[in-house]
């Protein structure tokens, strides 16, 4: 066994097929399968079983994949570690972000670290906050920015950016000549929400509990499963709903959609970068670390 085969079968598990996992690493998957089967012999047992064109790691395949992909982020850390030592920054970063800050926010961040340091390829997952939290826990993630703050003794969350979030409607809207509505009338409104686990949906939660109200007094009509399907429910004239500001800025900017305030309603909210607490942090995450803090500064 060697750390190239553990990465051959990594890529299988993350991938879900022999043959894309041979695309991703140039090799054929005749030669993908010969390595697999000299990983079964090492361990005396069958790691991966094919069901239904799918590549599935038997319970055997589960147990080394949580090890492989230890195995294989600490080796990145090694060689990053290294090559800092000899003044130079290079390596592989895998980060995440919840669905604003890794569709509107790091983005930029990461195309103008890349610009910074050329030599670095850095993967980017964007997903909810509940799925971004598990991922950093189960060391997928080095770091994630998720718009919510998580209760967790494994977790250390660091405030980083604020948001606000506006009340969005379409631009002819009943409302479109006001600059706000009460809560009662929102609640009387058709409303799209985000799918449990978002942090946007959190948020919410927070701000109508902090008026004794509920997600369930909202007239519910849809709930979707990303902050562009209710920016085009909201188009559709399907409902309205609570996004970020950053989310339609663009829209906003182009008069399709308005955005309202809610009186006594604060709709302010944070983004926190994310880390295990017991993960040692890499020089490369480090060094993104204060990138990202000086460009939420400017």
């Amino acid at each position: 066994m060697d750390l190239w085969q553990l990465n051959i079968f990594y890529k299988v598990i993350e991938l879900k097929s022999f043959s894309k996992a041979g695309k991703r690493i140039h090799l054929s998957q005749p030669t993908i399968s010969s390595h697999i089967k000299s990983l079964e012999d090492h361990f005396g047992c069958r790691l991966i079983d094919r069901l239904s064109k799918e590549a599935v790691p038997t319970k055997a395949g589960k147990l080394l994949y949580n090890y492989a992909r230890r195995l294989l982020s600490l080796f990145e850390e090694t060689e990053t570690a290294l090559a800092e030592f000899q003044g130079k920054i290079k390596g592989s970063l895998i980060i995440g972000g919840s669905t604003i800050p890794g569709g509107y926010i790091l983005p930029r961040i990461v195309g103008a670290f890349s610009g910074h340091y050329p030599d670095v390829f850095i993967s980017l997952s964007i997903s909810d906050t509940e799925k971004i939290i598990n991922d950093t826990l189960s060391y997928e993630l080095e770091l994630g920015i998720v718009g919510a703050k998580i209760k967790n003794k494994n977790i250390l969350q660091e405030k980083i950016l604020e948001d606000e979030m506006r009340l969005i409607i379409p631009a002819d809207h009943k409302w479109s000549k006001k600059k706000r509505i009460n809560l009662k009338m929102l609640l009387e409104e058709p409303f799209i929400i985000r799918e449990r686990g978002s942090g946007t949906l959190k948020s919410i939660q927070n701000s109508l509990a902090d008026k004794g109200s509920s997600i369930e007094d909202l007239k519910i009509i849809a709930e979707m499963g990303s902050t562009e399907a209710i920016t085009q429910g909201i188009k559709s004239k399907v409902g309205v709903s609570i996004l970020s500001a950053i989310a339609v800025e663009e829209e906003l900017k182009l008069g399709t959609l308005k955005a309202l305030d809610i009186e006594g309603i604060n709709l302010k909210r944070s983004f926190y970068l994310t880390r295990h607490k017991y993960r040692s942090v890499s020089p490369l995450c480090s060094e993104f670390i204060n990138f990202l803090k000086k460009e939420m500064q400017t």
